[in-house]
Order: structure tokens, then sequence, then C-alpha cells
């Protein structure tokens, strides 16, 4: 039998082994059972709650059908894909099929970011639901969440960039779908990305809170449509105070002269604030738009910058370790191990 101390002695040797992998930094999942894990969540369960460092979750390339929550106490976390077309998380929740009520669109997420400093790139994100309501691909709630090189697929309401407070960027992603598939309440920056229109219908349904300076901006993105699509909106308020805009961006001819459209039966017109500023392609002649929208001057349209657009909530945290670390990410490119 061990004495007392030998026992001590042994679990002293132990618990740093165990503590140890519980911190890693990195970890790796791939279904032949070559990584850590063989499921994304069974990774973000297993990473440490509030880390000091960041952790990277490399995801082999595989079809990963399971429904993925990175839930608050997961910060600084990254989920990094092999590759943007190899790399695909995927699920088939929709309105219908939830059966929650009136509220069943936002239980339907294919990958939900609860998180603050969140940050993925390389991955297809998509609701395999198909054409048949609301079926949420992408939600995202944390405040400084960045996505790089990733595909949102689905068909309404694809992406629900969502979260009051919440600052998002998304950097050289395409994002597909039909009716207000790019939706929500948080301050976002679409950069470079893709907006792909599969139905007749409206691109963005913004929510932007009443004195936020800014809502969802698109620069130098580019706007393409299926073969038989002919008539998309950039966008229309789903509640008053709405913000979006659209700077040097390329429209393709699906898009309507009048450009934006107000919400049906309500007079969200009258305090939604649209503009554009130097875009270009068949879609993106003024002459038509609504009297309500807005086309900027350049003045106004130095306003918006990334550092402008996604600065702190408040001047007191614009030096803050994690504002830092949030500006540094928008720069520095992330290799797959």
């Amino acid at each position: 039998m061990l004495s007392l101390k030998s026992i001590l002695v042994l679990l002293g040797m132990i618990f740093p082994i165990i503590l140890h992998a519980q911190d890693k930094q990195l970890i790796t999942v791939a279904q032949d059972g070559s990584g850590d894990y063989t499921s994304i969540q069974a990774a973000i369960d297993a990473a440490k709650a509030f880390p000091d460092m960041r952790v990277t979750i490399f995801i082999k390339n595989g079809i990963y059908r399971e429904k993925v929550t990175v839930p608050s106490c997961n910060t600084r976390l990254s989920l990094i894909g092999e590759s943007l077309d190899g790399t695909i998380i995927t699920w088939d929740d929709h309105f219908k099929k939830m059966e929650r009520g009136r509220n069943s669109t936002f239980y339907t997420w294919t990958l939900k970011v609860e998180a603050d400093d969140f940050m993925a790139e390389n991955l297809t994100i998509k609701n395999s639901a198909g054409p048949v309501g609301q079926a949420v691909a992408l939600h995202v709630q944390g405040d400084r969440c960045l996505f790089r090189n990733c595909r949102i697929m689905g068909n309404q309401d694809t992406l629900y960039a969502a979260g009051s407070n919440s600052r998002q960027y998304f950097q050289k992603c395409t994002i597909e779908g039909t009716t207000d598939f790019i939706f929500g309440a948080s301050t976002a920056l679409f950069e470079e990305c893709t907006l792909h229109s599969k139905s007749d219908s409206y691109i963005t349904a913004a929510s932007t809170p009443e004195g936020k300076p800014y809502g969802y901006v698109f620069i130098r993105c580019r706007l393409t449509a299926d073969a038989n699509v002919t008539a998309v909106y950039l966008g229309r308020p789903w509640r008053d105070f709405a913000q979006t805009v659209f700077l040097q961006c390329e429209m393709g001819s699906h898009i309507v002269a009048e450009g934006w459209s107000n919400w049906s039966g309500t007079a969200r017109d009258k305090t939604a604030f649209y503009a554009e500023y130097r875009n270009t392609g068949p879609g993106a002649i003024t002459s038509g738009r609504v009297p309500w929208s807005h086309q900027l001057s350049r003045k106004e349209a130095r306003r918006y910058t990334p550092e402008k657009i996604l600065a702190p909530h408040g001047p007191a945290s614009a030096s803050s370790p994690a504002e830092t670390a949030w500006h540094g990410l928008w720069t520095i490119k992330t290799t797959a191990p």
C-alpha cells in the first residue's frame, strides 16, 4: 500500500500532465482519428475557458455534420480549416423543424458564436435545409469576431449578424442566400466579399440600434446572382434606425433601379440610413434610387474605414489588451499548422 507521501508525490506528477492536456493551445480535429478529436464540438468543449492565450482548433478536411456552438466562456478561440472547399460544417435545421413558435428562426443555426474574440478561416459553413423558409447557417453574437476566407451558404436568413454591441469583420468571404440573407443588429464590416443572390428578393435586413454610428458596411464587394435572378434589393430595414452602406462595390444587373425597399407596412424608411459611394456595374446606376437613400460625398465616405467602423464602444477601452489584439488580427495572416 502506498504511503500518503507517495500518493501526494504521484498526484503531483499526474496533475500537471492533466492540466497541460486541458490547456493545449493547438487542438486538431480529424474524422479519421489522426487528431485529438473527431468532432468540432468535442474539441471546443475541451478547450480552456477564458484562456490567457488564443486557442486554435485546426480542422482537417471533411464534411462535419454537426450543430456547433462556441459558448461565451470560449473566448480567444480560432477555428481554422485545412481548406475552404474541403472543410465543411453543415446542419439542416429550419423554422418549421424547430417548432419553437414565432422565434424558431433563432434556433436554426449550423454554427453559433456566443464568445468574444473569435476567429474563423478557411471554413464552409452551410445550412443544408434547402429553400424551406428561415434557416440560419451562421449566427454571430460575440464581440470582436473575425471571419476570413469563409463560405457561408444557405437560403433565407443565411447570416445572422446579431448583437447590439457586437463588432464583426468579414474578409474575402462568400455569403449566399435568398431573402434577407444578411440580417441583425451588429456593426459588421464586409471587405472584398462576394454576396450571391439565389432568388429575387433582398440582400440585407439590418436592425441597427438607435445611436450606433455604423451598421452594415460593404467595401469593395461583388454582388452576383444566379442566371435567373433579375430583381434584387440591396436591403430593407428590419427595425427602425437600420444602417447599410455600400462603397466601391461591383453590382450586377440583378440589382433593381430603386436599390432599396422599405419594410412593408412600416415607416422605417424615415429613420433608416441607406447609402452608397462610387459603386460600379449595371446595378450601381443611381438615377432611379429611392429618394430616402443617400449618395455619400468623398468627405462623408472617409468615415468608413476599418479603424473607425470597428472602434471600441467607449474611448476608455481603446488601448485595452483585448482591443489591441483585435486590431492585430486584421492584418496577421493565419496559416494552417
